[in-house]
C-alpha cells in the first residue's frame, strides 16, 4: 500500500505544478497516468469519477480525491488531495507575490498574455480526451461535436446544450 501512496503523491504533485487552467486542463494527462500508465482505473471508472466529481457541489479538485479513494481508500484520498493542492498553492503564493512586486515590468504582461493560449489549449485537449474516453457510438460523438459548436458559436448558457444532448441521447436509446 505504501508504494501506491508514494506513486499517487508523485503523480499528482507533479501534475499540480502544471495545472494552469485548473484540474480540467489536466484531464488528458491524469487519464494517461491513472488509466494507461498505472492501470489504477478503467476508462469507464475514470469517466464515472469525473461525472460524479462534476455533479457534486464544490471545487472540481474533488475528482483527484475520488481517484485517490478508488485506488487506496481514505489514505489514497488524503495523499492525492494534498499532492494536487500543496505544490500548486505554494507556487501560486510565491508567483502572486512576485507578480505583485514586479507588476509594472513589461515581462509580466508578456507572461500573462502567453499563459492564456496555454490554458485554453490544455482545456481543449481535456475536452477531446474526455470525448475519446466516453463517446463510443455515432450518436454520442455527434452530441459532443454539436455541443462544442454550440458553446463556441453562441453566448448562450452551455446548460442548454447539455439538456439538448441529454434529450437526444435518451431519444436515441429508445429508438435504437
Amino acid at each position: 500500500m505504501t508504494g501506491v501512496l508514494v506513486e499517487l503523491a508523485r503523480t499528482f504533485a507533479t501534475l499540480s505544478l502544471v495545472s494552469i487552467g485548473g484540474i480540467n486542463a489536466l484531464l488528458p494527462e491524469i487519464h494517461r497516468q491513472v488509466v494507461v500508465v498505472h492501470g489504477w482505473m478503467t476508462d469507464q471508472a475514470f469517466a464515472s469519477a469525473f461525472a460524479i466529481a462534476n455533479a457534486s457541489p464544490g471545487p472540481n479538485i474533488i475528482f483527484v480525491s475520488l481517484i485517490g479513494w478508488q485506488v487506496a481508500g481514505l489514505p489514497g484520498l488524503l495523499v492525492s488531495t494534498l499532492a494536487i493542492l500543496i505544490p500548486s498553492s505554494t507556487l501560486a503564493y510565491f508567483a502572486g507575490r512576485a507578480l505583485t512586486r514586479w507588476s509594472h515590468h513589461p515581462a509580466v504582461a508578456v507572461l500573462r498574455d502567453a499563459l492564456i493560449p496555454v490554458a485554453l489549449g490544455l482545456m481543449l485537449a481535456s475536452g477531446v480526451s474526455m470525448m475519446r474516453t466516453v463517446d463510443r457510438d455515432v450518436v454520442t460523438v455527434l452530441i459532443s461535436l454539436a455541443t462544442a459548436a454550440f458553446v463556441y458559436t453562441t453566448r448562450r448558457n452551455p446548460l442548454w446544450a447539455l439538456a439538448a444532448g441529454a434529450l437526444v441521447n435518451v431519444a436515441a436509446l429508445h429508438l435504437f
